[in-house]
């Protein structure tokens, strides 16, 4: 591929070489007419001198030698060969063939000059002569006046017209070199003009093709050139503005992604990865570099394979639900549509949304309901019967008695079992209203243990408050002594009568810790991870017999997270069980 200085430079000199060349021919010709008219008057001139040399005697009375010596003698005035040509077109005498060889000269009755002068007429015409062998012009005049008489001929070596052209063309050649000379210079500077600054389009185009958007075309003007500058800032301005757009939205897009809960994995129209959020490669375990490889090389679940498959064939979005370890239970709902909805396939996204919480919060909802149920149909039945006894048979006044005292303790726990569900609904629901302010754990300790005095003493238990200084709490009051309640309430129903409670109060920089302690029953660790759960019982006929709603323990957990503190459990069936809960220190 030529470079664009030899094209300029070419497109300079080629149309130089053409004028040069155009003008040459016309100058040629021009030359070439001027010159054969100016040798034809010359030898007109001559030949009629000639024909007066020569007299107006008949050609056929004249010696051939005489005659030979007279056309010789005027070839020599006239500087031309001269030929003497008779009415017939015999070639009577000729200044350069002697007499004795005029009989091999050919009739010259059909050349053009020949037959206008025996016409009466001047003729002239130019050829290779024949006989010599040379270009000549040869011009005929009659021999007197009138026709058929006889023809003088003049042959002039056309030679110094030849070389005037030849001298023209030479001067002509040598102009064309020195404007082709002075073409290519000037190309070349043209050129180099030119170039350079196509150079600096061309460094400014390549800075911007390399992702330099800050360099610019430093010079202005008002040709092409110039408007091509101009056109290239102004997309540079441009880039740099799109840019930092798509910047700015690919970093919105990607703190979005980024933040997300849910998974969010693309893929293009040939199922390979074209983005992978952080959370996607959480849920399934997905680390390196993904970008580019097939999705079930990433994520190897048929499920989801069928699902983005389905979602590529289809328009509609599609719902699958996998579970991701059958250990744990995690569960995860995934969303897969193509994308454009309509038209050619682009590629197919998915998100996956982690429902394990959902799908245990139902499971906890369905059990709560299927719990309330039986917690409410037991004492109800129970009413409903003693109830049904005393309307339809004739008891006895002790036998009323009774079935009045199961009535009023099953109502009473009735009314326990709906005290707890209203209690734990109002504090899940986070309308419990909370007034924290310091609290003297010791004192409060104490007095919780003597309102369950009469309790604890029934059972013959011994109780007590161990305290490491005064250490207070911020904290509801209300709420610090409903859990206190319950969890003494749990010690003293679970430890056999002589047994030991024990609450110790543990201050710590930050926190307080509350440890109840009991020497009773004991959990078995099995039991353990669902303890706080709604109507969970480790024994279940005992927490009936002593009156349990199986709600205390729940109630418990939910009230220390609502004063911001953790709750704990250790136990060892057979030798106690150790309550624990911190509550934060008033701040400073």
């Amino acid at each position: 591929m030529p470079s664009i200085r030899l094209r300029l430079i070419v497109a300079l000199c080629v149309p130089v070489a053409l004028v040069v060349l155009a003008a040459g021919l016309f100058a040629e010709r021009n030359l070439r007419v001027r010159e054969r008219a100016r040798v034809e008057a010359s030898v007109l001139q001559r030949a009629e001198l000639v024909r007066e040399l020569l007299g107006p005697a008949s050609l056929e009375e004249r010696d051939p030698e005489a005659l030979w010596r007279e056309v010789r003698r005027a070839a020599g005035a006239a500087q031309a060969r001269v030929t003497l040509i008779g009415a017939d077109g015999t070639v009577v005498a000729d200044s350069e063939v002697a007499p004795d060889e005029l009989a091999r000269v050919e009739n010259h009755g059909d050349r053009p000059e020949v037959r206008a002068a025996l016409a009466g007429q001047t003729g002239a015409s130019t050829r290779r002569s024949r006989t010599v062998g040379r270009p000549l012009l040869y011009l005929g005049v009659p021999l007197e006046p009138g026709a058929g008489r006889g023809v003088v001929r003049l042959a002039v070596d056309l030679a110094s017209v030849e070389a005037r052209v030849a001298e023209l063309r030479r001067e002509l050649l040598a102009a064309a070199a020195l404007a082709l000379a002075v073409a290519v210079v000037l190309g070349f500077a043209l050129a180099s003009l030119v170039l350079r600054r196509v150079r600096e389009l061309r460094g400014v185009v390549a800075s911007l093709a390399a992702g330099d958007l800050e360099r610019r075309v430093p010079w202005r003007s008002r040709d092409e050139l110039g408007e091509i500058a101009g056109a290239i800032n102004e997309m540079a301005a441009q880039l740099r503005w799109r840019l930092d757009a798509v910047t700015a939205e690919k970093e919105q897009l990607q703190a979005v992604l980024s933040g997300m809960v849910e998974g969010v994995l693309v893929v293009d129209r040939e199922a390979r990865v074209v983005l992978a959020n952080p959370r996607l490669r959480e849920l399934f375990g997905v680390w390196g570099d993904v970008v580019g490889r097939p999705h079930w090389e990433v994520i190897r679940r048929p499920e989801v394979e069928t699902a983005l498959r389905r979602a590529a064939e289809d328009k509609e979005a599609v719902v699958a639900e996998l579970t991701l370890d059958e250990l744990d239970g995690r569960v995860v709902q995934m969303h897969a549509i193509r994308f454009p909805a309509s038209g050619e396939l682009l590629g197919t996204v998915a998100v996956f949304h982690d429902v394990t919480e959902l799908r245990r919060l139902e499971a906890v909802r369905r059990e709560f309901v299927a719990n309330v149920s039986h917690e409410l149909k037991t004492p109800l039945t129970a009413i409903r019967g003693f109830a049904e006894t005393l309307l339809g048979n004739s008891v006895s006044e002790e036998q009323r008695a009774q079935y009045l005292q199961v009535i009023v303790r099953h109502a009473e726990r009735l009314a326990r079992l709906i005290e707890d569900v209203l209690e734990l609904s109002r504090i899940e629901s986070r309308k419990l209203v909370l007034a924290p302010e310091a609290l003297d754990l010791d004192r409060l300790a104490n007095a919780v243990l003597r309102d369950l005095g009469p309790q604890l003493a029934s059972r013959q238990l011994h109780a007590q408050v161990v305290s490491a200084g005064t250490p207070s709490a911020w904290a509801d009051r209300r709420a610090v002594e409903q859990i206190l309640a319950n969890l003494l309430d749990n010690a003293a129903k679970y430890t056999d009568p002589g047994g030991r409670i024990e609450v110790r109060l543990i201050g710590r920089p930050h926190e307080v810790r509350v440890e109840v302690e009991d020497t009773g029953i004991g959990i078995p660790a099995a039991d353990l991870p669902r303890l706080f759960e709604r109507f969970y019982r480790v024994d279940k006929a005992r927490s009936r017999d002593l009156g349990g709603t199986g709600l205390g323990l729940s109630i418990v957990k939910h009230l220390v997270q609502s004063l911001g503190g953790e709750v704990y459990v250790d136990s060892e069936p057979g030798r106690g069980t150790t309550f624990a809960f911190t509550l934060p220190r008033p701040p400073h």
